[in-house]
């Protein structure tokens, strides 16, 4: 079972690892990792492992028959007890970090002001999506969910994250804000990401440790996608973010 390194810290860059296994003819398994390897509408991350001699581009992380494999670029994977070290593409994966903890404060303050649920969502980069359980979505009400957001952004409100027994973590109120519960019954170990007085949910994913650092999120486009579903889109406002981001 590979050690998930980034569920403690989503500011972790490199790290040593030994490879377990090769899959096919591109992909090895390692004890440990910091790689995000996809999931929950957050893209898998992209970086290097080297054993110091040779480099090899990791350009896709699988979850296969419950392993987490590194897909990698580079020529014939290193063979099983090779020592790497694995480096994250930082750059992009803090753009994302800053995108999912943005998303995170959408939810938030559309839960709050609306009692609206999360009804899907995607991001990338550059953009993201999230789908609410809405009837209107008028330009006031955009308006005014991006203005809240922005405040609560601003505050810089501290953002944390830990893991709890499935039943203590499903004695909080409110914790799946999606439409539905999509945490398999066979998880007995939840980890809840909170951005303090404003959103508490359920995510395994990497986020920032303030508000501030998201720097802003700007509504870029609105979409109906059905009477009681209405799609937000939004973009990030580049404003200082370095301040920190681990540097």
């Amino acid at each position: 079972m590979t050690a998930l390194l980034y569920l403690d810290d989503s500011y972790l860059r490199t790290f040593d690892a030994t490879v377990t296994a090769v899959v096919g003819e591109t992909g090895v398994v390692l004890d440990r990792t910091a790689f995000y390897p996809g999931g929950g509408g957050q893209p898998h991350d992209l970086g290097t492992l080297t054993d110091g001699t040779h480099s090899w581009q990791v350009v896709r992380i699988a979850r296969e028959d419950g392993q987490i494999v590194h897909v990698l670029e580079g020529g014939a994977p290193p063979p099983p007890g090779t020592a790497l070290r694995g480096e994250i593409d930082w750059d992009r994966r803090y753009r994302l970090m800053r995108m999912h903890s943005a998303l995170h404060v959408l939810c938030g303050v559309v839960f709050r002001e609306y009692g609206a649920l999360v009804t899907g969502g995607n991001m990338g980069p550059d953009k993201a999506r999230m789908d609410f359980e809405l009837e209107d979505l008028n330009p006031e009400r955009v308006a005014h969910i991006e203005r809240t957001a922005n405040e609560r952004i601003a505050a810089g409100l501290p953002i944390s994250w830990r893991t709890l027994p499935r039943e203590e973590a499903f004695q909080i109120p409110d914790l799946i804000r999606t439409k539905i519960n999509l945490l398999p019954a066979h998880i007995q170990e939840v980890r809840v990401v909170e951005i303090e007085g404003l959103d508490l949910q359920a995510d395994g994913g990497t986020h920032v440790r303030n508000t501030r650092e998201i720097g802003g999120l700007k509504v870029i486009g609105t979409r109906s996608k059905g009477r009681i579903n209405k799609r937000l889109e939004i973009a990030l406002v580049d404003d200082a973010v370095d301040e920190e981001r681990g540097e």
